[in-house]
């Protein structure tokens, strides 16, 4: 278990942009991904805005007859892989097969495909479902499609962990390769539930933001005047590999994976716990398991996903995190220019975080223009800026009370 796991790929698709290096560009320049809602007609609905992957074409990555048998967190996983894999320069052969493994998670998964086979059947009976229907929309058909797309044969697994599950997938991928198990895994998370009953089920829980109108402010992360999250889609994706694997072929190592923590709630079906305990005991799971103290990390990104009550959750479990050096601590929430991808934000974020080491650089948390008293740390607001990163936090929490977190390391021989 002490191998030291790497990263050597990272592929984001959100409503940022299609790819790693325009979603991260558009990131680092404060640039939201939220607009009105394309994907079906939203007009009669409280919530009426998205973080929608724009201008998406499955073709370019999946062949004509194969589209049909995905959901389209199917189809935005493969993406995502696709640019991952090639930042990685990973090749899959017959050698390498069984040592090679997929873990790519959904909260959600074939919402879409779901809806429209359920229409079709009122419309005209059972004879007018698709075969398909199954395979299209349950939860491990993203990581069973990348398996068959790369030949990987090594484990092949996925969870349904809510918001957690995508930092749930790489956190377990850390631990599959740790053990001997792999040497590399493909892990991160999909999501698209940017369907009629995905927002509206949100929306009948007065979770989402209702700021129509003004749909590039409308995810405010730990500003006074939030009032609800804005449901994302898209995929993030890490190349994970054993240490040696990576140098033994020669790969590029953008960071090193260093720390991984779960916890649950046990409060809530969907809000956390008020002192912040989960998150709070989550964080120090993953510090004590990458075996550094909380004054070692110098970034957080947040889960944050600009709810009243989650921000200053949130906030209370940093606080107790950090001590009294917890102003010092920069923390930023992306989901102010994503959105919130739901099960695939952790794989989403994590390759955020991934990048700002590379760089050395903070994505800002957009739309922080009214402080709120009871958030009061360094959100990194409206601008990213410069700093000197070794460690990075990425933290994940979700429905049922079930938590993720990850640490990163700036790569050092």
């Amino acid at each position: 278990m002490n191998r030291r796991v790497v990263v050597t790929g990272v592929g984001l698709v959100c409503g940022c942009g299609i790819g790693t290096d325009e979603v991260w560009k558009n990131l680092l320049a404060g640039k939201s991904g939220i607009g009105p809602i394309t994907h079906f007609d939203a007009s009669k609905f409280d919530c009426r805005i998205a973080g929608e992957v724009r201008n998406f074409d499955p073709l370019l990555w999946i062949e004509k007859k194969e589209i049909k048998k995905m959901g389209r967190f199917i189809q935005l996983a493969l993406a995502a892989t696709d640019f991952a894999v090639k930042m990685a320069g990973l090749e899959v052969t017959p050698e390498t097969a069984e040592s090679t493994g997929v873990f790519i998670s959904s909260g959600i998964g074939g919402f879409d495909v779901i809806e429209r086979e359920h229409s079709k059947f009122l419309a005209g009976g059972p004879g007018r479902i698709s075969p398909f229907f199954i395979p299209a929309s349950i939860v491990n058909l993203a990581s069973g499609f990348v398996s068959i797309r790369y030949g990987a044969r090594g484990p092949n697994s996925a969870t349904a962990t809510a918001c957690s599950a995508s930092a749930h997938a790489i956190g377990d991928a850390m631990k599959i390769i740790q053990r001997c198990d792999a040497e590399v895994m493909i892990a991160g998370g999909a999501e698209a539930a940017i369907t009629p009953m995905g927002v509206g089920g949100f929306a009948a829980m007065k979770a989402l933001s209702t700021r129509n109108d003004e749909p590039e402010r409308a995810s405010r992360p730990f500003d006074a005047d939030r009032d609800g999250f804005v449901v994302g889609e898209g995929s993030g994706v890490l190349i994970l590999e054993s240490l040696e694997y990576a140098q033994r072929r020669g790969a590029r190592i953008i960071a090193e994976l260093v720390g991984y923590g779960m916890s649950g709630d046990a409060f809530h079906i969907t809000q956390p716990a008020e002192n912040g305990d989960g998150a709070y005991r989550v964080s120090m799971a993953t510090l004590k398991d990458a075996k550094i103290s909380a004054e070692q990390v110098d970034y957080v990104n947040a889960h944050g996903t600009s709810t009243p009550i989650g921000d200053v959750i949130e906030t209370t479990a940093l606080k107790r995190v950090f001590g009294e050096r917890a102003k010092k601590v920069p923390i930023s929430s992306t989901k102010s220019m994503t959105g919130h991808l739901l099960g695939g934000a952790g794989g989403l974020e994590a390759g955020i975080s991934v990048l700002a080491i590379r760089d050395q650089i903070l994505p800002p948390t957009i739309n922080y223009e009214t402080p709120d008293p009871e958030c009061d740390l360094d959100y990194v607001p409206n601008h990213a800026r410069k700093a000197e990163l070794r460690y990075a936090l990425s933290n994940s929490f979700g429905f049922g009370g079930t938590n993720a977190s990850l640490l990163f390391k700036r790569w050092e021989e």
